[in-house]
């Protein structure tokens, strides 16, 4: 079946909801830009507390009031009245659920939101739904149904949700297979995240994921799996913001840096990011130029930061001199420390595709990545690979990149011309014959 140009796709906002949000509300934020790009008509959905009998012209206003509440803020009645409705919930949820439609009035200032809702032409929520959907997958061991009036012909779930649109073709993005391959780095409960990504290839329409690298994960672990039904679609970056102008005094007075003056990590502080061996390396390598860390701390994250100086009251004399941290700094100021960093440094035991890696070449700086995942496949020739697992290797591509300027502006311009592989053009095209094989399938019931 021929992709039509027009065609309606639907996007979830699981991770778009979140603050600050995260690798995987880049990657739908991105999709969802991608798609307008390309023609296609978007409809965004939510878990966000907007009831049916709320007026036309409130559901705006609720939604937007919702969005900025933490999930478990968002969360029904306390105590024995909560837990009477939440088994009714779950007795209705297995017939499934009418997600409300919002209507975009205009009255509610949205200005700075667009990275959490981004433009689209309908809008759906339906109360703590991806919640739900877990509880009657724990239950029933299938997927809760939504519907919509006149639905989009492919429901792109940006994530393995338990969740199906009713009516369209249901597609899950599986970026990797980290609870399975890195049991010990994450939190999620394996059993059903086993049982989840098996239901994901089992009963979904298709699955894509984000490098070779994870669908020859996904095809090792599950060998049922239908090699034919998995497409690999890479990921790519919205256009970086190319405002130098105020670099220089962002470095100077904000940051107090000199241009291409220090090292650069952004990203999580969770233990598959190897901040820990990262730390280590980069003060055996006793270069002077300083190392910047930009990410907020999650699950296990003491392990890795414990030689900082001021973590817990414990650290190495005069590293908070050498090592500066940030927990989060607007994007437009993170492009500026990435666009003038000396060398990006990102030694990651385990990535799905790795987005640090792609937006440092993009911007033309050069990359100190690992040798293992899909890293190797990002980067190509334009990184310093390393084995994430020696500190010793780690701290001599160190050396190498702050010593060697020759070395640096090779990286820089190899880096950009391989950026280009994951431009929008080529992460369009690729979207494009991954949405003509899914619709060339039969809908599974």
């Amino acid at each position: 079946m021929k992709e039509d140009s027009s065609m309606r796709i639907g996007v979830d906002g699981f991770n778009l909801a979140l603050p600050n949000g995260s690798g995987v509300a880049t990657y739908a934020r991105t999709l969802a830009w991608s798609l307008r790009q390309m023609g296609h008509q978007v409809d965004l959905f939510y878990d966000l507390p907007v009831g049916p009998r709320a007026p036309a012209r409130m559901r705006e206003v609720l939604f937007y009031d919702a969005l900025d509440r933490p999930r478990r803020a968002r969360r029904g009645r306390a105590g024995a009245i909560g837990a009477i409705a939440a088994v009714g919930s779950a007795i209705g949820d297995a017939f499934g659920r009418t997600a409300v439609y919002v209507p975009r009035a205009g009255g509610v200032i949205a200005q700075g939101l667009e990275g959490r809702v981004p433009e689209s032409d309908r809008l759906f929520t339906s109360a703590d739904v991806f919640e739900a959907a877990a509880r009657h997958f724990r239950r029933f061991g299938s997927f809760l149904s939504l519907r919509v009036p006149n639905p989009p012909a492919i429901m792109h779930w940006t994530y393995p949700l338990p969740v199906r649109l009713e009516g369209a073709r249901n597609l899950y993005t599986i970026h990797d297979l980290v609870p399975l391959r890195l049991p010990y780095t994450s939190l999620e409960n394996k059993r059903y995240h086993y049982r989840l990504i098996q239901a994901c290839l089992r009963d979904g329409d298709y699955v894509c994921t984000v490098s070779e690298a994870s669908r020859a994960d996904l095809l090792r672990m599950f060998p049922s799996a239908q090699p034919e039904r998995i497409s690999n679609t890479w990921q790519s970056a919205m256009p970086l913001p190319e405002n130098e102008s105020e670099d220089e005094a962002r470095l100077a007075t904000t940051f107090e840096l000199e241009p291409r003056g220090y090292f650069l990590y952004f990203g999580a502080i969770e233990p598959k990011k190897n901040i820990g061996r990262l730390v280590e390396a980069y003060l055996a390598s006793q270069v002077k130029t300083p190392l910047v860390i930009v990410g907020a701390r999650a699950w296990k994250s003491a392990g890795e930061v414990r030689l900082l100086q001021g973590e817990g009251g414990q650290g190495l004399r005069g590293v908070s001199e050498r090592i500066r941290r940030y927990d989060y700094l607007p994007r437009a100021w993170l492009m500026t420390l990435v666009r003038n960093a000396r060398a990006v440094t990102f030694p990651s035991i385990y990535e799905g595709f790795g987005l640090p890696v792609l937006e440092a070449m993009a911007l033309g700086t050069p990359v100190l990545t690992s040798n293992v995942s899909s890293l190797p496949e990002v980067s190509g020739d334009a990184a310093v690979l390393i084995d994430p697992y020696n500190v010793q290797d780690i701290a001599a591509g160190i050396r190498r990149l702050d010593a060697d300027a020759n070395l640096r502006a090779q990286l820089s311009a190899i880096g950009q011309l391989q950026a280009l592989e994951f431009g929008s053009e080529q992460y369009q095209a690729r979207l494009r014959a991954m949405y003509a094989r899914v619709l060339s399938f039969p809908s599974r019931p």
